[in-house]
This record gives structure tokens, sequence and C-alpha cells, in this order.
């Protein structure tokens, strides 16, 4: 079957964006992160393990 329309290579996938955990605290223990109207807090435990609840 042929198709007259020119060829397109399928889009690269882009690599995830990364954020430091330390960044996103500024030297707090949680930060708040907003999805639309959702807020959710990311923890961070005192043995350094993170959290994000809802």
């Amino acid at each position: 079957m042929d198709d007259d329309r020119p060829h397109r290579e399928a889009p690269r996938p882009q690599p995830p964006l990364r954020y430091r955990a330390e960044d996103l605290l500024s030297g707090a223990d949680r930060a708040e992160i907003a999805l639309g109207d959702q807020v959710y807090t990311l923890r961070m435990t005192r043995s350094g393990k993170l959290i994000l609840t809802k």
C-alpha cells in the first residue's frame, strides 16, 4: 500500500526532568507541590527518604 505523504520520524523521547530534592525542600523537611487544584506534600524523613502524600 503506497502512501504519497512524506515519511515522518517518530519524535525522540525526551529524558525526564530532574530536580534535586534538597532544592525543592530548600532546607526544610517538607514542601507543598500543587497540581491543578490538588496540593501534595513532599516530606523527607529523618533517614533521608522521601514521602509524597496527598
